[in-house]
């Protein structure tokens, strides 16, 4: 999986991702001109929208009507002695009986960006030089 951001504004940033293109950029408040979610937002928005196509995905298999399911994630990052906190709240038709909404909360764990997450994680960085096109 691959993604390059190009600079295309103050902190505005053009993502491409395959045959996609949309803007990540900061807040006003934090020097950018808010065209766009800011990168933050859009880890939150990954895992949230992971979750939820993880439990659809089950459900399909199971051959349950899950209906209208909505996740919705509230991030916190680290600071000082206190860990980077996600807050899933899961929101599930009233009809959906107790067993499956158990079981759909389980397999929301296992969603690919909540274990990366919560699993171990390194970098390998490096620099390129290149001539900018002027």
């Amino acid at each position: 999986m691959k993604a390059t951001a190009t600079r295309s504004g103050s902190l505005r940033q053009a993502v491409r991702i395959r045959d996609h293109q949309f803007t990540i950029d900061e807040p006003t408040d934090k020097g950018g001109s808010d065209q766009g979610p800011s990168p933050q937002e859009i880890l939150a928005a990954s895992l949230a929208a992971c979750t939820a196509i993880t439990m659809e995905m089950y459900a399909k298999r199971k051959g349950w009507d899950v209906g209208d399911v909505e996740v919705a994630c509230d991030y916190t990052p680290a600071e000082r002695g206190c860990p980077t906190r996600f807050n899933l709240v899961m929101r599930f038709p009233d009809t959906m009986g107790d067993e499956q909404v158990e079981r759909l909360r389980v397999i929301a764990a296992k969603c690919p960006v909540h274990r990366t997450l919560e699993g171990e994680v390194m970098f390998d960085e490096r620099i390129e030089r290149v001539t900018l096109a002027r």
